[in-house]
């Protein structure tokens, strides 16, 4: 396999950048340009944006977990995702021509139900080619490319709003997927030992004739599952606050609320480079736990600096907050759930079952800040936020252990061969 090619996994890896980049865009859809869209141009209320935004996220609750699964059974990765970004392209685009209640909820369900894919399938590529020697760096260069391909995309969707309006970001998202589908398909099938990319041993005669541990691995695995709860509450408190400051933003100027929304996110975006390349870097010699601490932190501060002021450029400042939080989550997320499934083989079907506790998070969040502004205000739904990261901080400090170098009992260690190190 390619871990023993260093040419093949230098071509892998920088496929593997390119594939972060360009569907960083394409693996949101919208994203928060959904709630300012509908919120400005369709004449939406925010409870009613929140519900088809809540809605949409069950979907991908629904589909997370047989995601994760089916990652891990096919061998045929780089296809899952090719379909996926096509289905979440095709539903985003189709936005415009139906924009009624009941077609936006069906297209945007359809969008996040496909976009589940892209987490585990990426992460799971990139175990089977790289090894669990080198993942945590993989993890972090992976996310260092998608944060850059996102601060691209919002960058681009907020000068072009300006001349042209909302609807731009419609074709930036169909110009983004077929640079995906290029990116995708250069990552070379034969570097991807299947059996690794499921959380198997490092490749070796040996690893070939084990069989991954029952789905009851799940389960009976207490820190995954307080991992679970953690990540519920970490999406609970951040999921909604971005698109609310960017409903707040809209109201302020109709014209400049795409605008100023991409500004948030290409200032969110930049931050979260440094900080993934860090986690990438550092997060072996430190402590996974305590990275993942961090990023709960983070949130009751920026909830409680949204209440301060509306001034744009505040709102913007505070946006930075964000990509901290965000940037340290995205790169640890995927290493303390391989290092609680190592030599399980239940790697990609474990990511799916927490990133499904985490939509059910997203989805409570959006409905939950939608109420609280409608009843009580904007200031009222960050608070309100901000003490639901406080909660989830609490209990990664009292509940969960540090994760790295965990293993089950009778798992090994192994180490990548330097080769593949040196491709990195």
């Amino acid at each position: 396999m390619s871990r023993d090619n260093p040419d093949r996994a230098r071509q892998a890896g920088h496929a593997l950048d390119a594939a972060n980049f360009f569907l960083a865009d394409v693996r949101d859809g919208l994203g928060p340009y959904l709630a300012v869209y509908l919120l400005t141009e369709q004449h939406w209320d925010e409870a009613r944006i929140g519900l088809v935004m809540s809605i949409a996220t069950i979907a991908g609750i629904v589909a997370q977990t047989p995601a994760g699964a089916l990652v891990d059974a096919t061998r045929a990765k780089r296809l899952v995702m090719v379909v996926a970004a096509v289905m979440v392209t095709a539903a985003s685009l189709s936005l415009p021509l139906f924009p009624s209640f009941g077609p936006v909820a069906i297209s945007q369900g359809i969008a996040q139900a496909a976009a589940v894919v892209f987490p585990p399938a990426i992460a799971a590529v990139s175990l089977g080619i790289f090894g669990h020697a080198a993942f945590t760096r993989r993890i972090g260069r992976n996310e260092t490319f998608n944060h850059a391909g996102n601060a691209v995309a919002a960058g681009l969707a907020g000068l072009s709003a300006y001349w042209f309006g909302p609807t731009v970001v419609f074709y930036l998202l169909g110009a983004m997927a077929i640079a995906s589908l290029v990116s995708i398909l250069a990552i070379p099938e034969q570097a991807i030992d299947h059996d690794l990319a499921r959380g198997l041993h490092d490749a070796g005669p040996a690893s070939q004739q084990e069989q991954p541990s029952g789905l009851g691995v799940l389960l009976t695995c207490r820190p995954l599952l307080v991992f679970a709860i953690c990540v519920l509450l970490f999406h609970l408190s951040n999921a909604a606050m971005l698109p609310l400051v960017g409903q707040k933003l809209a109201l302020q100027d109709k014209n400049m609320g795409t605008s100023l929304m991409s500004a948030c996110i290409v200032a969110a975006q930049l931050v979260m480079v440094p900080f993934a390349m860090l986690v990438g870097a550092k997060a072996d010699r430190w402590g996974h736990k305590r990275f993942f601490l961090a990023a709960l932190l983070i949130l009751p501060i920026r909830g409680a600096l949204y209440t301060l002021s509306d001034d744009p450029f505040w709102l913007v400042g505070v946006q930075l907050l964000d990509g901290v939080g965000a940037g340290i989550f995205g790169a640890i997320f995927p290493v303390i759930v391989a290092d609680l499934m190592r030599n399980t083989g239940r790697f990609n079907v474990a990511q799916g079952a927490v990133i499904t506790a985490q939509s059910i998070g997203a989805a409570l969040s959006t409905t939950l800040a939608g109420f609280v502004v409608v009843g009580a205000g904007y200031s009222a739904a960050f608070i309100t936020l901000g003490a639901v990261a406080a909660v989830g901080a609490v209990v990664c400090l009292l509940a969960l252990p540090e994760t790295r170098q965990a293993a089950l009992p009778g798992q090994g260690k192994t180490a990548a061969p330097a080769s593949v190190i040196a491709a990195e």
